[in-house]
């Protein structure tokens, strides 16, 4: 009897687990559930505010990679989940499966009195959108640029991206001849804003907004924000746009579901990806909670390296194997700023930052190419 596989989500974790069971097992069934047929490269949506990405360019339609991968999409919403997981419950209907994957990804915890007046860049393109919009219709100002955390959760935080608007405003500004107009300003509750990235990448960013007249507020914890203002414990400073990017939580229809829960929200999860306590439920990338260092990072790289780990381990268990599979914990990222990068590698032994050049830019957008490939 062929066993059933759903996934759901058409992020990167739930994408990289699709290629990794086919990889494994060209005849088992595999159902993914999204609302849209779709990836969006949110990573590249840092480029969209200077007009060096597009909508077009970022939404990747995936009919056809699905019908490569022979999967069947069931374009909807996730609701909930009944019979340990064994069925997914949708606004279309309830799917069975044998064995689940969840790589639905985070939500954004919106909180803070006034974040209405601020823009979340990583919600998606919309919201890149809107901030070459405003950029663009500015004729000076202060720009205010920051995230902050899940208290309960310290590894759900995505300030990578924030660093790169922050850049590349910047430098986008002095390539128009405005930057003269504007005041920036970064802030963040901690006094080691990024510290995720290790100690010399601090360091380095923050050399880095001192050598562009970046201005920085930090250490002090947010209170508010206001339509021309960002207030926090330590005072207030004048901010005619916010970029802000909150800390992560687990999506809503997790509410509606049984499964072990982490304190910040996130599904619980132990070293082989599965949701502890139930069979053959696994969970890949922002939805999830990984036992590991508190520098775990959210981001594609990581995602694909639990999505390998979860797809053998769930086809071992279908096979009444002992899954063992793990995943190594590894950040890699390049900080883009237009016309340069910085790259920044971290792993459990060593800690690497090599400084501004242009063929990390460059490296960067090569690696998109490539890595959209697969689903073009």
């Amino acid at each position: 009897m062929t066993q059933n596989i759903t996934i759901i989500g058409s992020g990167f974790g739930a994408l990289s687990t699709v290629r990794e069971l086919r990889k494994r097992d060209a005849h088992i069934s595999i159902t993914l559930i999204s609302p849209l047929a779709e990836l969006h490269y949110l990573p590249g949506i840092i480029w969209i505010p200077s007009g060096l990405r597009t909508r077009q360019q970022l939404v990747i339609p995936l009919e056809n990679f699905f019908r490569r991968m022979n999967v069947r999409h069931v374009a909807a919403e996730v609701t909930g989940l009944s019979e340990k997981g064994r069925i997914v419950r949708t606004s279309l209907g309830s799917v069975y499966n044998d064995a689940l994957v969840i790589a639905s990804g985070g939500r954004f915890i919106k909180k803070l009195p006034g974040i209405e007046h601020a823009i979340t860049p990583c919600e998606g393109i919309a919201a890149a959108e809107k901030i070459r919009d405003r950029v663009k219709t500015m004729s000076g100002g202060t720009i205010a640029v920051g995230f902050a955390g899940n208290p309960n959760e310290p590894t759900a935080v995505r300030g990578g991206p924030m660093f790169e608007f922050l850049f590349g405003i910047d430098e986008q500004l002095k390539r128009e001849g405005r930057r003269d107009r504007f005041e920036i300003v970064f802030f963040n509750p901690s006094t080691e804003p990024g510290n995720r990235l290790g100690a010399k990448a601090v360091a380095h960013l923050l050399e880095q907004m001192a050598q562009r007249g970046i201005k920085t507020h930090l250490g002090h914890k947010l209170q508010r924000f206001e339509v021309d203002k960002v207030v926090t414990e330590g005072g207030e400073f004048k901010a005619d746009l916010i970029l802000f990017m909150p800390g992560m939580t687990g999506n809503l229809w997790f509410d509606h579901t049984t499964l072990a829960r982490s304190p910040g929200g996130l599904l619980k999860a132990d070293a082989q990806c599965r949701v502890e306590g139930e069979n053959n439920v696994y969970v890949v990338g922002d939805s999830g909670s990984f036992p590991g260092p508190d520098w775990m990072p959210k981001q594609a790289h990581m995602a694909d390296l639990q999505a390998e780990a979860a797809a053998q381990n769930l086809l071992a268990g279908l096979r009444g194997e002992t899954p063992r599979a793990t995943f190594k914990v590894e950040l890699i990222c390049i900080i883009d700023a237009l016309d340069q990068g910085t790259l920044v590698f971290r792993n459990a032994k060593r800690q690497i930052v090599l400084p501004p050049n242009r063929l990390f830019h460059w490296a960067k957008r090569w690696f998109e190419s490539v890595y959209l490939k697969k689903y073009r």
